[in-house]
């Protein structure tokens, strides 16, 4: 097989440290080589290239509210991090680089590659081609996606239109120096756009965990009009997601862990490392892969409060996946808190259990409870005891208990692995939610404890100073 070695030149909104620093593209490319693209063949590896894998931040994990921290490990913790947990204004310096805003953007300058010029190359078929090219509208879509829920406010179709979004950038073209923030509203459009565009041409069945799919990309698209509010539209999506994973040639699903946790089981055995969990690349709740590292496994940094520790019933699977212990040893952690023990490297793109919880959502708020119990607790007979599995009886017959319990539900698949952030943005517009009072807790080796309040205007991350730099005329959040 020809190799080809391919280095894209990396798009970062960021500008050099230099005294005419403003006057820089908004677009500033460290020149580490070219993309070397001539065949469908070259476009398709771009398409492997594992810095699309790669997140590149593990923002979320720092600012969901079920996390809480404790010295000294709290210390181990970069000031980045820090300033993310106790959900500070400005979290960058002017000289720093945001990997909130780096690593997506070298995903869109290679998508862009691929979406502009692959359907003109000489070779591969007119089938080959499409795929390829839809394949890089659902990444770049889903990239959007991740951007819009850092920096654009949680989707309210009453201001959508006016709330400032992200700049959408559609060419590779590293020349260009004029960039605005298109509205929240703008940003979606673009989105489903893309996947209603890739759904058709992507492949029809799960042959890789890296690349799109269609039920991958219907999941996305659901998801994408959960967040809209949009649960009609995004119901038939998601169910049919699940539908399609019957003809996957890659081995995905729910892990049953009653099988994985039995003595014999795939995740055994465990030791002070925790559960013999499988690495993103054979993990079988990966429809389509995308991954960012969370160390705090193993560095002790950051803990589950007890508030959501409480969530778990006794005979819960899940409980398997957490310590009351740092690793490798020590006295429990203060305050009922527990660390997880696995994963540490977080799958992030398609996973097959949000979609079970958002079909269960969409159900319970389409007012099909019935429905939305059966689900649940076919999900829930894959995470404990098929006897206890069963949604309560005074859950299941009041619908606002319902939908609660399914959020309590996610809470309890996703504690600690930077989920729950992006549920407390979107549930903030949610008249059916109260909009609870969120707080980090920093303690001490005495007892003594710090605690951070999450002020409403840092639902929104602020745009990084860099890119401000860059784009004097750009306003930031407030």
């Amino acid at each position: 097989m020809k190799r080809y070695t391919t280095v894209p030149a990396i798009i970062m909104l960021l500008v050099l440290a230099t005294g005419s620093s403003c006057k820089k593209s908004f677009l500033e490319v460290l020149p580490k080589g070219k993309v070397i693209a001539v065949n469908y063949k070259d476009y398709e590896l771009l398409l492997n290239n594992t810095n699309l894998l790669n997140v590149g931040t593990d923002a979320q994990l720092m600012l969901g509210g079920e996390v809480t921290a404790e010295e000294p490990y709290y210390s181990a913790l970069t000031l980045r991090e820090q300033r993310l947990f106790s959900w500070s204004d400005q979290v960058y310096q002017p000289d720093e680089e945001s990997p909130e805003t780096s690593g997506p953007l070298y995903s869109i300058y290679t998508y862009n590659k691929i979406i502009n010029e692959v359907m003109d190359v000489a070779d591969g078929t007119a089938a080959q081609k499409k795929m390829v090219h839809a394949e890089a509208l659902a990444g770049r879509a889903w990239t959007y996606f991740l951007l819009i829920n850092y920096y654009g406010k949680p989707y309210q179709a009453s201001t959508a239109a006016t709330d400032p979004g992200f700049p959408i950038i559609t060419s590779a073209d590293i020349t260009g120096n004029k960039f605005s923030r298109a509205s929240v509203q703008q940003v979606y459009d673009f989105i489903i756009d893309d996947l209603k565009k890739a759904i058709p041409d992507v492949s029809p069945q799960v042959f890789h965990r890296l690349r799109m799919s269609k039920p991958a990309a219907a999941a996305l698209l659901g998801k994408v009009y959960v967040f809209m509010h949009r649960y009609e539209e995004a119901l038939p999506l998601l169910e049919s997601a699940l539908q399609g994973l019957s003809g996957a040639q890659a081995a995905v699903g729910l892990y049953d862990y009653n099988e994985t946790f039995a003595p014999d089981g795939i995740f055994m055995p465990i030791s002070m490392f925790g559960p013999n969990y499988p690495v993103t690349a054979d993990n079988e709740e990966a429809l389509y892969l995308r991954q960012f590292s969370n160390f705090h496994v193993l560095f002790n940094t950051l803990q589950v409060n007890s508030a959501t520790m409480a969530l778990y019933a006794p005979s819960d699977l899940r409980l398997l996946l957490y310590s009351n212990t740092p690793f490798p040893t020590g006295a429990p952690f203060q305050a009922g808190a527990y660390r997880r023990t696995a994963p540490s490297i977080v799958p992030f793109g398609v996973v097959i259990p949000e979609i079970y919880l958002l079909i269960a959502e969409c159900r319970a708020r389409l007012n099909d409870p019935q429905g939305a119990v059966n689900i649940l607790e076919e999900f829930r007979r894959h995470r404990m005891p098929p006897a206890d599995a069963a949604v309560p009886a005074a859950v299941a017959s009041d619908p606002v208990k319902l939908l609660q319990f399914v959020m309590d539900e996610r809470l309890r698949e996703f504690a600690g692995l930077g989920f729950h952030w992006f549920d407390m943005r979107r549930l903030s517009v949610d008249p059916l939610f109260s909009h609870p009072a969120y707080t980090h807790t920093l303690r001490q080796p005495n007892g003594s404890l710090t605690t951070y309040a999450l002020q409403p205007a840092r639902l929104v991350l602020k745009i990084p100073p860099k890119i401000l730099l860059a784009n004097p005329g750009m306003n930031d959040n407030p």
